[in-house]
């Protein structure tokens, strides 16, 4: 008799101790999808906040509650109504809509996988899709050309330290803001570093030459304002964690939701392939130790992702 799957499972909004990995009753695909045996799912901040409540007027969570968009697998059934180019065994990477990556079997819609190149770690291709398509998103919002100087805050974070990489390949110089710690990193891909907290308005004046064309904010907490007093016209700057401060001041706002499609996976894990963008990976869990996973994440200090394996 088969085992039954196990999968990352809440019952109620709160805090880490929420969270329980269960058996589930094994996913049996409809028309159109593919049932893939997770090797890799990243976890992101934005889970955080709907595991707290905290998005529930725009994201409200229905109970019992999965979580996790990132994926990447084997794929192991194919319904009826997909394209033959699906096999059982292929390896691919993608996404689900459904809060539901974070299990040994997820259920996905056929168009949002691409395949996983060979050379593309389980760990890179798992973490890739929320934390790579906002990335690319957000430097697609603001619309970066060569001899721009843009700003981007988070830059050591999942979103950022990809976000630096692919302005740094439109040909924009990049200041990367970050501590100390990650400053050798940021240099190694070609990203000017600066150090956050009192005084960062000075020492990004005086490293960009009180010229800042875009700022890209992954981090929140008063970095459009920053951003404004720098002299970057609204039309620039983009946040993905200060919607408030969007609103407010007219900023943009575009993340995953802007870039969410497997033609952007394929082309990020093309860019991966070739060695022209690098997914840093602080730490990978087991399933089973999805709170640590998550502990570690809300602490806000860890250098690229983190993945969970089941």
């Amino acid at each position: 008799m088969l085992s039954m799957p196990r999968a990352v499972r809440f019952d109620h909004y709160g805090g880490l101790d929420v969270l329980q990995v269960v058996d589930v009753e094994r996913p049996v695909p409809g028309r159109g999808e593919v049932l893939v045996r997770v090797k890799a799912a990243g976890i992101n901040p934005g889970e955080v906040a709907i595991r707290e409540g905290r998005l529930h007027e725009r994201f409200p969570a229905t109970f019992p509650s999965g979580e996790g968009s990132d994926l990447a697998g084997i794929v192991e059934e194919v319904a009826a109504g997909v394209s033959p180019s699906w096999r059982v065994g292929d390896e691919v990477i993608g996404f689900t809509d459904r809060r539901a990556s974070h299990a040994e079997l997820v259920l996905v819609d056929a168009g949002h996988l691409t395949r996983r190149p060979p050379h593309v770690s389980w760990e890179a291709a798992g973490a890739l899709f929320v934390a790579g398509t906002t990335a690319y998103a957000t430097v697609r919002a603001v619309a970066l050309s060569p001899h721009d100087t843009v700003v981007v805050s988070g830059a050591a974070g999942g979103v950022g330290t990809l976000a630096i990489q692919l302005a740094a390949r439109e040909g924009a110089r990049v200041l990367g803001l970050a501590s100390e710690h990650n400053h050798g990193w940021l240099a190694d891909h070609g990203v000017v570093p600066v150090s956050y907290g009192e005084g960062v308005e000075e020492r990004i004046r005086e490293v960009s030459g009180d010229r800042t064309d875009a700022f890209i904010d992954t981090f929140g907490g008063g970095y459009v304002e920053l951003a404004l007093r720098l002299g970057v016209r609204p039309e620039r700057i983009d946040t993905i964690a200060d919607f408030a401060a969007a609103r407010r001041h007219g900023v943009k706002s575009e993340g995953t939701a802007a870039a969410a499609s497997a033609e952007v996976l394929t082309e990020l894990a093309a860019l991966i392939e070739t060695k022209d963008l690098e997914v840093p990976i602080a730490h990978v869990y087991p399933l089973e130790q999805v709170r640590d996973a998550y502990r570690e994440l809300e602490q806000r200090h860890t250098r690229g992702k983190i993945v969970l394996v089941p």
